[in-house]
């Protein structure tokens, strides 16, 4: 099979890694890729927004699986385009799609269904919006709509940061149209972690959690980010409580959709906080997470195609799917300034040497005459797999120092509380 992974982050150089492992892929594509992925497929300069260049892109190398990484394709109906040409692909389709596309969508079908997750209220109006927070007990969740690449959620700790925030959404456009409605929750307390799972609209195939963390620096301070590092599995979700998570959030969300006349086919990623009164759900997402996929994909044992191609096909229920028992590690180093402004094309050195059981999955990375630059806030992901959290994170904590460019920084805390 010929198969093209959509994406450029260290989400899609994973996926990459992993597919390549097939002995039933004849042609591996990336667009458009980074310079991790350039080593192991064949990158094609294509924007993902460029909808159209990827389907011609497709067309043209006879792509017979298109394995869709970043949420904005799939919020932007690629998965339905590539319908049209006949060409298959993992990923849901655009109104499926707006389980993370609309934050609103979303909470509504929770309400509907009796899917745990935060009171909250939505909004059109600023003026309204900003009387409804001031009667609010503090801190409140202020959520854009729409997508906002990971930054449209803010935990507000007082009445005012509250409307401050609401006013950068829908009167400053931070994240433009994503901001034309917003959501208000309460702010649930627990542990945060990820779960998520394969699912063909009928059967759900859940994979390892892992728990991410999204604040910038150290002791969960700065602001919120894409994520800053990952660990799977988390020791506080066991076999019964992950059974749990499957009956109550994941299959219901799945029947919900189908119910919806929204059915639901790929991967569906639950960001969940563990409360007191169980799990409830912060978030859903439409796609592999990132960085969750870094350490959860080297701990497959199966065929990860074979998977895919069964959730395509409706047939994920003859699949079995087997997990390593090891533990995985992953921290992210990124470039100084990051999620704000900060420089690219600075020179990467020290990727020789580290240890040949670690890990690197590349991101914001780009290469030129041999030497590889920077092209992003998060440039790589480090990861390292062992028997226990504490010896994979050691493992990744000696060799991420051996890595440098200028104006590097990583967290230092990634799975401490493991350890």
């Amino acid at each position: 099979m010929r198969v093209m992974v959509v994406g450029g982050g260290a989400r899609e150089h994973t996926l990459t890694w992993k597919l390549r492992e097939s002995d039933k892929i004849s042609g591996l594509f990336v667009a458009p890729g980074n310079a991790g992925t350039a080593e192991i497929a064949q990158n094609l300069d294509v924007f993902v927004s460029n909808l159209d260049a990827i389907c011609q892109a497709a067309q043209e190398n006879k792509i017979d699986l298109v394995v869709i990484g970043p949420e904005i394709p799939l919020a932007d109906g690629l998965v339905d385009m590539l319908q049209d040409l006949g060409i298959a692909s993992f990923g849901p389709d655009k109104a499926a799609a707006q389980i993370e596309s609309s934050k609103v969508f979303a909470k509504r079908l929770m309400h509907k269904y009796g899917i745990p997750c935060a009171k909250d209220a939505v909004f059109t109006s600023f003026d309204e919006a900003s009387e409804y927070v001031k009667s609010q007990k503090v801190p409140l969740v202020v959520k854009a709509d729409g997508l906002a690449a990971g930054k449209g959620v803010i935990v507000a700790q007082s009445n005012d940061e509250a409307i401050k925030a609401l006013s950068d959404i829908m009167v400053g456009r931070a994240f433009g149209d994503a901001g034309n409605q917003v959501v208000i929750e309460e702010c649930l307390v627990g542990r945060e972690a990820s779960m998520l799972a394969f699912t063909d609209g009928k059967t759900v195939a859940p994979i390892i959690p892992a728990c991410d963390y999204k604040r910038a620096f150290d002791g969960d301070r700065g602001p919120n980010t894409g994520g800053m590092g990952v660990y799977s599995p988390p020791s506080f979700i066991n076999e019964e409580l992950q059974e749990s998570i499957v009956k109550t959030i994941l299959e219901p969300a799945v029947k919900a959709m189908a119910a919806e006349s929204t059915p639901y086919k790929g991967m569906l990623y639950a960001g969940l906080m563990l409360t007191d009164q169980g799990p409830k759900v912060l978030e859903f997402n439409a796609r592999f997470g990132d960085p969750e996929t870094q350490v959860q994909l080297p701990l497959l044992k199966s065929d990860l195609l074979e998977i895919m191609l069964a959730t395509v096909e409706g047939k994920l229920d003859k699949v079995n799917i087997e997990w390593s028992d090891k533990s995985c590690v992953g921290v992210v180093l990124a470039s100084e300034g990051y999620p704000g402004s900060h420089k690219i094309g600075l020179p990467i050195t020290g990727l020789e040497d580290l240890n040949s059981d670690v890990l690197v999955f590349h991101a914001g990375t780009a290469s030129e005459n041999g030497t590889i630059y920077t092209a992003g806030g998060r440039v790589l992901t480090v990861v390292a797999t062992d028997s226990s959290i504490s010896r994979a994170r050691e493992k990744v904590y000696s060799n991420i120092s051996r890595i440098r460019f200028d104006n590097s920084f990583y967290r230092k805390d990634i799975a401490a509380e493991e350890a």
